[in-house]
């Protein structure tokens, strides 16, 4: 019977041809893509899936601040699978907030940390209606004082619910920056400014979707499928599988 491919693995997967082998090179990765060799990869990105999608269901800002929240060491999958039940009663903060933190722990208990979860759930429901109107604010600084949200929680809230440009760094936008060159940053800060300043302009904000369902699908962590990934001839990356 033969694999099943998602849309995520065809957008991002290419023919199998031979591998051109990689020269001599040392550390992570070989560095120094030029602003051509970048230049393609995103081309070849926008040509294989020009309207990539974060994975996470979510039907408006406060629904997808909260499914980011939740999916912090939780896969997508296990995520869309509990809030499905919960956004139909809880689709905005003030209807989250009237069902509570017991009954929110209820819905995610599937998840990951859930109990902390749930607790900044109903925070920062609470912290979005007193403070904020009851919306979600557009402003990377007033968005990380939400209870759960961090640096790359805001950057997808800003990127996904706001057309913004920007990058959020996760295992998967990390690791595959180091290998394939657009980076040699060790920590997610300074990868998001390295892409920040290399990726360009008019593929800005579909970089990180495209970074992220690139390491979830074809770069993955243990074994990278080389044979069937569309920049293979321009990455880096010295260990590539045959």
């Amino acid at each position: 019977m033969s694999k099943r491919i998602s849309p995520a693995q065809r957008s991002t997967a290419a023919p199998r041809l031979a591998l051109r082998k990689p020269g001599p090179r040392s550390g992570r990765s070989g560095r120094g893509l030029s602003t051509a060799e970048i230049q393609e990869i995103f081309r070849r990105f926008a040509e294989a899936n020009p309207e990539p999608k974060g994975e996470l269901e979510h039907s408006n800002p406060f629904t997808l601040v909260v499914a980011v929240v939740l999916s912090a060491q939780a896969t997508d999958a296990g995520v869309n699978k509990a809030t499905r039940a919960l956004f139909q009663k809880a689709d905005t903060p003030q209807k989250m907030l009237a069902l509570g933190e017991d009954a929110v722990r209820e819905h995610i208990k599937s998840i990951g940390l859930f109990r902390a979860k749930a607790k900044n759930v109903i925070l920062l429901s609470d912290k979005l209606i007193r403070e904020f109107g009851g919306v979600v604010p557009q402003d990377r600084d007033a968005l990380e004082t939400l209870p759960g949200v961090g640096r790359k929680t805001a950057n997808v809230v800003m990127n996904v619910a706001f057309g913004a440009p920007t990058m959020a760094v996760d295992t998967h936008v990390l690791r595959v920056s180091n290998r394939i060159g657009l980076s040699a940053g060790k920590t997610p800060l300074a990868v998001e400014a390295d892409l920040l300043a290399k990726v360009p302009a008019e593929y800005g904000v579909r970089a990180h979707h495209w970074l992220i369902l690139h390491g979830r699908y074809v770069c993955k962590a243990r074994k990278p499928s080389c044979p069937t990934c569309l920049i293979r001839d321009i990455c880096r990356f010295p260990d590539k599988t045959l």
